[in-house]
Formats: C-alpha cells, sequence, structure tokens
C-alpha cells in the first residue's frame, strides 16, 4: 500500500516508538491521527506533522469507539492501524509482601491485549466497507508485541502474557480478514530506547545495550518506524510476527 493521502491511526503515538511511527506515516504522506491518554503529548505530536490529536483509552470501548469516529470526521476512514499503546509492570508473581495483585496482572492484559483487540476490531470493521486500492487491499494493521512474549524475564509475567497474546492472535486474524483484504502483522521489539529506558540511569542504559550481539546498542525508535513502513508497503506480507531485536535471544547468560 501506498501511504499517500491515506488516513492512518497510531495508538500510543505521544511518545516512543508511537510518536516515531507517526513522524514516518506523516512523512510518506499520510494523514495521521495520534491517539494517546497524554492529550497534551498527542497535540504536541499531532502539530509536528500536521495530523490530529485524539483522546483515546484503548482498553474502554467506548472511548475507542469515540476515538475512531473522531479520527474519520477529521480525515476519513483509516485504511492503517498500529497499535502502540501499552504499559509494562515488573513485579514477581510472589514478592516480600506476598502475592501480586490481580488487578495488575489484569491491567497489563486490558491495556496491551485486549486494548490491541479492542482497536483492531473497531478499525477493521470500518476498513472492510472501504472501495478495495490496487490488487485489491483495503487496509493494514501492525500490532506491537514484545521479545518478552517468547523470552520473557522474571517479573514479566504479565507483560509477556499480554505480548504472547498479540503473537498468538495474529495469524488467525490474518486468515479472517483476508477475505476484506486486509493484512494483519505485528512487531515483536527488544530493547529499544524509549522514554521508560530512557528513565533509567546511564550505567543502566550501557548494561542493557552490552546484553545485545550486534549492533551493541539500544534500537532507536525510527528503526522500529521503518519496520511499519515496509509491512505497510509489501502487499504479500501477512499473518507475520516479525522480531527486531538484533539477535537479542542470541545474547550470552
Amino acid at each position: 500500500m501506498q501511504l499517500k493521502d491515506q488516513a492512518a491511526i497510531v495508538t500510543g503515538g505521544a511518545s516512543g516508538l508511537g510518536a516515531a511511527t507517526a513522524r514516518r506515516l506523516a512523512k510518506e504522506g499520510a494523514r495521521v491521527a495520534v491517539f494517546d491518554l497524554n492529550t497534551k503529548l498527542a497535540e504536541t505530536v499531532a502539530e509536528e506533522i500536521g495530523g490530529v490529536a485524539v483522546t483515546c483509552d484503548v482498553s474502554d470501548a467506548a472511548s475507542a469507539e469515540a476515538a475512531v469516529a473522531t479520527a474519520a470526521k477529521a480525515h476519513g476512514p483509516a485504511r492503517v492501524l498500529i497499535n502502540c499503546a501499552g504499559i509494562g509492570v515488573a513485579k514477581r508473581v510472589v514478592g516480600r509482601e506476598g502475592p501480586m495483585a490481580l488487578a495488575d496482572f489484569e491491567r497489563v492484559i486490558k491495556v496491551n491485549l485486549i486494548g490491541s483487540f479492542n482497536m483492531l476490531r473497531l478499525a477493521t470493521a470500518e476498513m472492510s466497507k472501504l472501495e478495495p486500492l490496487a490488487g485489491g487491499e483495503r487496509g493494514v494493521v501492525v500490532s506491537t508485541a514484545s521479545v518478552a512474549a517468547y523470552d520473557g524475564q522474571i517479573g514479566q509475567s504479565a507483560y509477556s502474557a499480554s505480548k504472547g497474546g498479540i503473537v498468538s492472535m495474529t495469524l488467525p486474524i490474518a486468515r479472517e480478514l483476508a477475505q476484506f483484504g486486509i493484512r494483519v502483522l505485528a512487531i515483536a521489539p527488544g530493547l529499544f530506547l524509549t522514554p521508560l529506558l530512557a528513565m533509567l540511569p546511564q550505567e543502566a542504559q550501557d548494561s542493557l545495550a552490552a546484553s545485545i550481539p550486534f549492533p551493541r546498542r539500544l534500537g532507536d525508535p525510527s528503526e522500529f518506524a521503518s519496520l511499519v513502513m515496509q509491512m505497510i508497503e509489501n502487499p504479500y506480507l501477512n499473518g507475520e510476527v516479525v522480531r527486531l531485536d538484533a539477535s537479542l535471544r542470541m545474547a550470552p547468560k
């Protein structure tokens, strides 16, 4: 799919991987709606790229429905959805104060997994009604999984479960929506220099970077955005989850 003049939605678009992706899509000529709970940051990104900021809680059905409608009013129905909204809670199942609060596990699943599905179901319902482009394509969805879906560490039970769910649902949904000419993909990033990691001391950042075989550094969000673009542009790529981790799984223990 060529992005020029196409409407796109990026959830979690106010920072990190989402902001980098919103900037790249806009650079390619897309009309981008930046969805985020942080309205102020979303407005900053939207103003920079000539898009529209939309306040959205992806885990809430009503909020997501209203956000999709707002974006469609501004740009028309989206042919592209990039799911970047997500949270992480680093907690052990059994810690010093006892078992992990069930609410902590539920919230991560609700935002990361249910939130991604919520946005996907709403956006693709609208995509399915659009006139097909050349080759019969109507839309593309790219969700954000994580290497934690495969190589989760201690304290990542909730996060890994949520990202594993994204990995597992990508292929069956791609098969289901193929009848409409809608492709469904996911990216499983490794260690990227997002605002979350940027908050760590430099020593900790350097230690994480040293665990990566090559290149021995944290990923740049622009590299995530580049892969998103490659997925959008390649019509024969569907149902895949692509690891973007510089062979992190091969790192020495």
